[in-house]
Formats: C-alpha cells, structure tokens, sequence
C-alpha cells in the first residue's frame, strides 16, 4: 500500500506524521521523501545512508555540421528550450522537459541528448525502514523528474509512506500520482482551511481517496471540520499544541520515541487508513 502524506501549504506538520507513522510501523516499510526541494525527513528518521546516486534527464545536444538550420525542432518545442536564429542553435537545458520531441522531427539526424544532472538520490536504512530521498541541485528549476526517479524505489510488497512537497502543484502531482491513500495535514486556520480546498480540489482530481489529520487542532476554529463534514472527508487524527512535541520537533526527535504513548495513536492511524482503502477496493470490485 502506498501512503502519500500531503498539505495545501507549508508548516502544517506534514514530516511530522509520516516519520512517526513509519517509525509506528517500523518493519517492511519505506519512507520515501519527495520535498526534494528541501528534504528534511532524514532529521528524524536518522538513517544510515548507504549509496548516493546522481541523477540526470536527457536534454538535446545539436550537431551544426549535419544542421539545416530548418527550424522543425524550435517549432515541435512548446516550452521554447531551442531556438534557430540564422545559423546557430540554441539550447536552453534549464527549460527543457525532455520529451525527445526535437530528436523525432529533426530531417537529418543532427540531435541526440546527453545528460543534465537535476540532483542526488540518498538510499539508507534505520532498523526495519527503508529510506530514500532526493536532494535537487542547487538553481534547477523542475523537481518533477527527480521526484518520479525517487518514487521508482517504490516496493509493491512493502508499505511505503510518502513525503510529498507542499502545495498543489507540479511536484504535489508527482508525489501523490497512484498512490492509494492521501493523507491531508492542516491547522485550523484561516490559511490552513484555504490551503486544505485546493488540497482536496487536487485529489478529487486524482480519484484518490483522503483523510485529515489536524495538527494543533486545539488553536483557531472549528471551520475546518466543519469543512471536512462537509465534503464527507474522515478526520482520522488530532494533534494538540503541546510544548513537548513542540520541544521534540526542535531536537529532530520523533515523537513516538519521545512520547511513546503516541504509538498507539500512530498505528489507529494506519489501522484506520488500511480500511478505508480496504473498503473502497471492495466496493469497487463489487460494482465494477
């Protein structure tokens, strides 16, 4: 089964449950962290890392001797990442998308592709959990690629918990795409509840089945469960404002460590996801 814990904005807590819930589990389990922006799953996982492999995406490299200089492949390129002017070519690798498109309408063979190092994938273990992560060079601009290169780690017969970046866009879509459960986590605020709609709006997109966890739910409002009664999304975790947690985050310890009574709250939360996906899978094989 694959887990994608996933927030509208930055800040809700989103590390927090998916180390804590792979560390709850502890065997046949990977943690996978997606927010290859800036990954900071491995501060409270501490695994022990034991291969580092760069990563690269495939970008054009024009050959001027066999080039006619006819344009076909700045016209194929809907992200302008090849330009002709007169007679030179131009290759912005930064835009590229590597789709290959330039390569298949080139008439004389003159572009192949060469390798653009987007960033690091990390491969460790702590005990029974598998840890990858990516890390995206510093100044790229697409985390996209790098994101699907760590999910290909993914193990069909292990329970993998993804970390996926925050927001809704391009690299959200990566990280959550055919997982079998998001888990949402917000605050109860103003932002919080704004932030959670595009969350959902995005999912619902996906077809992907969710639930809520609300981080700090003793701060602001009730709006966002009265948001979430009403699009009929389960609230299957509250967390309080609580110094020691507060106090544990800051040293990178996990909280079920710290607090070891969490566990138990951890492994309700996977029991009640596992349902949920359990049921859902049902129904569909029932009603086709």
């Amino acid at each position: 089964m694959r887990i994608a814990v996933a927030s509208g904005k930055g800040g809700t807590g989103k590390t927090t449950i998916a180390t804590n819930l792979a560390l709850s589990v502890g065997s046949n389990v990977q943690l996978l962290d997606c927010d290859v922006e800036e990954p900071n799953a491995h501060f409270f996982i501490h695994p022990t890392f034991e291969v580092t492999r760069p990563i690269t995406t495939p970008v054009p490299e024009v050959d001027e001797e066999k080039c006619t200089f006819c344009g076909k492949c700045s016209d194929i390129c809907q992200f302008k990442a090849i330009a002709v002017l007169d007679k030179t070519v131009l290759v912005f690798q930064e835009l590229c998308h590597s789709c290959g498109g330039c390569m298949e309408v080139c008439p004389e063979n003159a572009i192949t592709e060469k390798g653009r190092e987007l960033g690091i994938i990390q491969t460790g273990h702590r005990n029974g959990i598998e840890f990858i992560h990516g890390k995206l060079r510093v100044g790229e601009a697409m985390s996209p690629p790098l994101i699907r290169a760590v999910r290909e780690y993914e193990l069909p017969d292990k329970l993998t918990i993804i970390d996926a970046p925050p927001g809704t866009s391009c690299p959200v879509i990566a990280s959550v795409k055919d997982s079998d459960f998001v888990l949402l986590v917000t605050e109860p605020t103003p932002f919080g509840l704004h932030d959670l709609k595009l969350a959902v709006g995005a999912v619902e997109i996906l077809d992907i089945p969710c639930g809520l966890v609300i981080n700090r739910c003793d701060l602001g409002d009730d709006k966002v469960k009265e948001y979430a009664h009403s699009v009929d999304m389960p609230i299957l975790m509250e967390i309080p404002l609580d110094r020691r947690i507060a106090e544990a985050y800051s040293r990178g310890d996990p909280l079920v460590e710290t607090m070891p009574e969490w566990k138990d709250k951890f492994l309700d939360l996977y029991d009640r996801i596992s349902a949920l996906v359990i049921n859902r899978n049902e129904y569909f094989r029932t009603h086709g």
